[in-house]
Order: C-alpha cells, then sequence, then structure tokens
C-alpha cells in the first residue's frame, strides 16, 4: 500500500481524542512511508493528520474544490494541493490517487465519501480496502446500523464485511495493507463484462 485516503472532518470535534488519534494516524502514515491523500485543509481533522504527516516526514497531496479554498482553508504547506472544478472532480481524483481508503470522525461530507467508495467495491467497481478508523466508539451507531440492514438483508454480510473497522490506527494500517489488492488489480475495468 502507497498511498492512503483519509477522510475526516474539517472540524476537530468536541474530543481532544479525536485531534490526538488523527495525529498518531497521520504520523504512522509517514512512518511507513505511505503517501497521506486527503481533502486539502488545514483545520479541524483534515489540519492535524495532514500536519502531523508532514512534521514525520511524510508526502501529503491535497485534493480541493476552487470554490472551498477559502472556506475550508486550503493548507498551501503540503507537498501537493490539487485544487480542482468539483466535489465530484476532487473524490474521483482522491480515488484515482489512493490504494485504500479510512474515515475518521467527520460530519455529511466525511460520511458520504466513505459510503461513494465502499459502494463502488461492493458494486465490483475496484478492488481497493475501506476502513473506519472508530476513534472514542464514535462510529458505534454507524456500525450498528450497517449490522442491522444486514440483519435486515438489504446488505449481504459478504459486503457488511468489506468495512475493516478498529479503533487503534496501527491496527486500521495494518488490515488495510494486508486487504490491498496485488499491483494492477486496483480497478476493474468493468467494459470487459
Amino acid at each position: 500500500m502507497e498511498s492512503l485516503c483519509v477522510f475526516c472532518g474539517s472540524a476537530s470535534g468536541s474530543r481532544p481524542a479525536y485531534t490526538e488519534v488523527a495525529e498518531k494516524l497521520g504520523r504512522l502514515i509517514a512512518l511507513r512511508k505511505i503517501r497521506l491523500v486527503y481533502g486539502g485543509g488545514k483545520v479541524g481533522m483534515m489540519g492535524a493528520v495532514a500536519d502531523a504527516a508532514l512534521s514525520a516526514g511524510g508526502e501529503v497531496v491535497g485534493v480541493i474544490p476552487g470554490a472551498l479554498v477559502e472556506r475550508e482553508l486550503a493548507h498551501h504547506g503540503i507537498t501537493d494541493l490539487i485544487i480542482v472544478d468539483s466535489m465530484h472532480e476532487r473524490k474521483a481524483k482522491m480515488a484515482d490517487l489512493s490504494d485504500a481508503f479510512l474515515a475518521m470522525p467527520g460530519g455529511y461530507g466525511t460520511l458520504e465519501e466513505l459510503f461513494e467508495v465502499i459502494t463502488w467495491a461492493q458494486l465490483g467497481f475496484h478492488a481497493k480496502p475501506c476502513g473506519l478508523l472508530n476513534v472514542d466508539r464514535f462510529f458505534d451507531p454507524l456500525l450498528a446500523m450497517l449490522d442491522h440492514a444486514a440483519e435486515e438483508q438489504f446488505l449481504s454480510r459478504t459486503n457488511r464485511e468489506l468495512l475493516h473497522t478498529s479503533n487503534d490506527p496501527q491496527d486500521i494500517i495494518a488490515q488495510l495493507a494486508a486487504a490491498h489488492p496485488t499491483p494492477g488489480r486496483h480497478w476493474i475495468d468493468r467494459s470487459e463484462t
């Protein structure tokens, strides 16, 4: 796994643990020589994970729509800041640049980004692993909802298991690295089927 896309909030949340774990994750990503791909902001969880990766000598690539450069306070101190035209282009670029996806606490945008990439995995459009870093049990209600969807047969057990979960940054990175597909099999060409 050479690159990891982290979805997380532009806010810091109500608990210090959110930022502390974001910083730990950023350092671990850098120490494992994994490129961090994220939403390009310098504040909140986004800023914490990016700054920690940078301070540990890591490579950080941010992708942000031009309309959000001021609103999300784009991080101009990262390795590469890519400014795109739309949210759709942002997500597509982040996906193209990444070998795996990880969500940390955040709001609507974070959840939407996670669900889009895991839906793509469910549909077989890519074979990249997806994960949740469940800081201070933040995602427990969401995980319970996904289990309920599986119990009610709206989500198969196989597809429910597409989402790797841990409350420990080191463990979730190890899970995603272990689930990473063989080189060249990140995206599946659906035109052949």
